[in-house]
């Protein structure tokens, strides 16, 4: 199976998926890691294939010390960070999707991913699962999924008197609002990209759950136990630690450590700070005035610039390897990078967390409850007197017996193992395997049988001339569909009716603004003869003419499909509010689709409706007497009124989506032929590779075998 794992990130999110993708190759899987250039050489000294997505993860921690929140600074926004973010986030997106059917840019191998592992900040994830029809699997070293247990590790909200465990819950939807609002139309303009149709406003912010993708978060139960409101498809598994590669540490490390009493480390990695040297002055008074010895990270701040990188007990030092370095220290103080932490506590290093945005503070929060280390002192409150003070705390022997503690329940978890069994445990097994080989992952559907077939078993029968080409179809192993799911007709209506204004203003700028830009590029090409007068007089007609196409496609599907699809999915929901369960007519996908869910909509919907306003008063009634009978009666007008509306305005509003999805797949084609010249192109390079006669004879025998058992079964184009 080829899975390609797309992450965005500081080196200290990449390392635990090189792990990850190192357990996924034993089982003989194709593993292509996805993540900023700067990786590369980590990635491939891993055997790992690499694909590059771009963005660069020093702007990146640059802009989160500058903006820990999630409201930019005015700093930032006067020094045009967010535009610069917002075209980072654009490259990476597209990037994503390059590294999931691109060939690898060293061998030139062709690769189409089988399957999606993804962190949520890659932000790509779903679409890029949605446009291949794969099965996605998201890993994360810090909660992204609501829980009332504790509150989003990027929200940090001083709520006064009101319950805890509402604000925990509350904070992750309002982290996924402002960031959908951030970046939203970035990411539907990606899904254009990919022949997807925009997510809606109102969905966007909480697609993942809504679609319940499937979460793994790598970080130890001993530390954060698993919340009892997660439900099954959430896994903690434990933190990911690779196997420890071959080391040689430099000579300075070991003479220094040799010298004398274990150091302790102080870090901040990736983090890049805004006065390194007074990080630096502040670290050297706390240790002086502590009396220990110190190992000093000089990260990407270069802290101890102008400092010999030795003088007496400090030792500033490069880039090192922790796996080894922690077992040589007597405590931590980093910045609150779940990777630096889960080694920290892996070799029973008490530790103090320095955080500076992101889920650093929640690291140490963590740290601190379960006794291993001090209260986190973010960067801005840190002194030379608290550090001290902190460092008095690390050393204790209380703190070191519960970082001990954490250690020895650790030792028993193996967290990648885990993760990998969840990431194979949750596949599709029923739909994804070949009908011919079993131990490969279907691609195309048989047109003429249900047979699915693999890229190779596909190419052998081609070849061959068993088969041709146009009897395959692009098979989806996992079908992602997203529902504007509504829950009441005057929400219903009122959202849809603003997007439908949303779309024609849109348009009607574009007619404007369009016809400008050609002028302004023909200026800008500096020709005035009247021939080229005449050529940007076309242009400049041609732009204006494709913004009044748009403005009249979004009036006409505003209010012959829209509208009414808002009303009688409204219509539709609104006993779920009294407690009723709403009957599930299936989605609609196509003209096929959209007439059959008009049909049960309208059947169901008036014999229920008719049914409600006389059966629920005396069914009440019965229970409640008197009172019981009026609260049926008007749950009964209310269902009979509801349903009938809904039945009767979808007989217009299902077909008509169903005839948009037809449509727009008809013309949004780009895509789907792309993905399939590739597939084919991989079939191709397997089969010169790899297949003899033999194995041809016999999956030639086995699909003829197979045709004539289910060949009486016509699939449905």
């Amino acid at each position: 199976m080829n899975i390609v794992i797309q992450v965005v990130g500081s080196r200290g999110d990449v390392q635990p998926f090189v792990a990850l993708g190192q357990e996924l190759q034993k089982y003989g899987h194709r593993v292509r890691l996805a993540t900023h250039n700067t990786f590369k050489e980590f990635v491939t000294k891993s055997s790992l294939e690499f694909y590059p997505i771009g963005g660069d993860p020093k702007e990146l921690m640059a802009y989160m010390v500058k903006n820990p929140g999630l409201i930019p600074s005015m700093k930032s926004l006067r020094e045009g960070d967010i535009k610069k973010k917002r075209v980072m986030m654009t490259d990476i997106l597209n990037g994503c999707w390059r590294s999931c059917v691109d060939a690898d840019p060293d061998s030139h191998e062709p690769f189409v991913a089988d399957a999606i592992i993804a962190n949520p900040p890659s932000f790509a994830h779903i679409h890029c699962a949605q446009a291949l029809g794969v099965p996605l699997h998201m890993m994360f070293t810090m909660p992204w999924s609501s829980t009332r247990a504790f509150p989003h590790p990027l929200a940090n909200f001083k709520v006064g008197e009101i319950d805890p465990a509402t604000i925990n819950f509350a904070s992750y939807g309002i982290v996924e609002f402002l960031t959908w609002q951030g970046l939203g139309d970035v990411i539907n303009k990606f899904r254009h990209t990919l022949d997807l149709e925009p997510v809606p406003a109102t969905v966007g912010p909480g697609l993942a759950e809504a679609l319940e993708v499937l979460f793994t978060y790598c970080w130890s139960p001993a530390l954060v136990p698993k919340p009892v409101d997660w439900p099954s498809h959430i896994d903690v598994c434990g933190f990911f630690f690779r196997d420890p590669p071959p080391y040689t540490p430099p000579t300075v490390i070991v003479e220094f450590l040799k010298d004398g009493p274990p150091p302790i480390y102080i870090g901040f990695g990736s983090i890049v700070l805004e006065d390194p040297p007074k990080m630096t002055s502040l670290i050297l008074e706390a240790v002086q005035m502590c009396g220990v010895r110190a190992i000093i990270s000089k990260g990407w701040s270069n802290l101890g610039e102008g400092h010999a990188d030795r003088a007496g007990d400090i030792l500033f030092i490069g880039d090192c390897d922790h796996e080894w370095l922690f077992q040589h220290v007597t405590a931590v103080i980093h910045h609150g990078g779940a990777g630096t932490a889960a080694c920290g506590l892996k070799n029973a290093c008490p530790i103090l967390v320095v955080p500076f945005f992101g889920d650093q503070p929640f690291w140490g929060e963590m740290i601190a409850e379960a006794g291993a280390g001090p209260k986190p002192i973010p960067h801005k409150m840190l002194s030379s007197q608290n550090l001290a003070e902190a460092i008095q705390f690390l050393l204790a022997p209380e703190t070191r017996a519960a970082a001990s503690n954490i250690s020895s329940q650790m030792a028993s978890e193996e967290g990648v193992k885990a993760a990998v069994q969840s990431f194979h445990a949750n596949l599709p097994f029923e739909a994804m395997p070949c009908n011919i080989m079993r131990d490969r992952p279907a691609a195309w559907i048989y047109k003429k049988a249900p047979i699915r077939l693999s890229k190779l078993a596909a190419q052998v029968l081609v070849e061959n001339g068993v088969i041709s080409q146009s009897d395959l179809r692009h098979y989806e192993t996992h079908t992602i569909n997203i529902t504007n799911n509504r829950w009441d007709p005057i929400t219903s209506t009122t959202s849809a009716g603003l997007s439908v204004v949303g779309n024609m203003s849109k348009a009607t700028t574009s007619m404007i603004v369009d016809p400008c830009k050609e002028l302004s590029r023909a200026k800008t090409e500096g020709t005035s003869d009247a021939a080229h007068g005449a050529v940007t007089a076309g242009r400049m007609a041609a732009a204006g003419a494709k913004g009044f196409g748009r403005f009249n496609a979004a009036l006409l599907k505003g209010v012959a499909v829209d509208l009414p699809l808002a009303t009688a999915e409204g219509f539709r929901a609104l006993p779920r509010l009294y407690g009723e369960e709403v009957r599930d007519h299936g989605e609609v996908t196509n003209i096929q689709s959209g007439f059959g869910k008009a049909g049960k909509n309208f059947a169901f919907g008036m014999a229920d409706g008719f049914s409600d306003l006389f059966v629920r008063p005396v069914e009440d009634a019965k229970k409640d007497g008197a009172a019981g009978f009026a609260k049926g009666l008007g749950k009964g007008v209310l269902g009979f009124t509801s349903k009938t509306v809904s039945a009767t305005v979808g007989i217009v509003a299902y077909p008509g989506e169903g005839i948009c999805k037809s449509l727009r797949h008809v013309v949004h084609l780009g895509t789907q032929k792309d993905i399939k010249g590739r597939k084919i192109s991989e079939g191709q390079y397997i089969t010169q590779r790899r297949v003899f006669d033999e194995e041809a004879i016999g999956i030639i025998n086995a699909f003829k075998s197979l045709r004539s058992e289910k060949g009486r079964v016509r699939i449905p184009c």
